[in-house]
């Protein structure tokens, strides 16, 4: 059974790393406002007003920058997901169960990493 102690520390962690992975997707997304959860990317914009191949080089260059930041956009948006099912869960009093098994997820696993939804078996198979 996970204390009270144990379930404030873990609240505390998700919640920073919730306004972690915030500052991090706002850096270069846009949360979308008609879907819950949704960030999309901005284009950058280096343009300095170039001409020739320094502009079509720019060009590249801002296409590039947007084609690296679309996986990473991704990513953050899954573990930001994640942190705001934990912190969920947390409220509803069912933080720590195993959404696969129902079974209890380890203390340990849980410090390790926060937002974990799987119990070690169940994370392998």
């Amino acid at each position: 059974m996970l204390t009270k102690k144990f379930l404030e520390q873990q609240k505390e962690i998700l919640e920073e790393e919730k306004e972690s992975l915030r500052e991090q997707l706002k850096s270069f997304a846009t949360e979308d406002p008609k879907l819950k959860g949704d960030w999309d990317t901005r284009f950058p914009k280096h343009s300095s007003g170039g001409s020739g191949d320094s502009a079509m080089e720019e060009a590249m260059d801002e296409v590039q920058e947007y084609a690296t930041r679309l996986p990473l956009e991704h990513s953050l948006e899954l573990k930001l997901r994640d942190v705001n099912t934990a912190l969920e869960e947390l409220k509803k009093g069912k933080y720590g169960i195993c959404e696969k098994c129902k079974g209890k997820i380890e203390e340990k696993r849980l410090e390790a990493y926060p937002a974990a939804r799987l119990c070690l078996k169940c994370q392998k198979k």
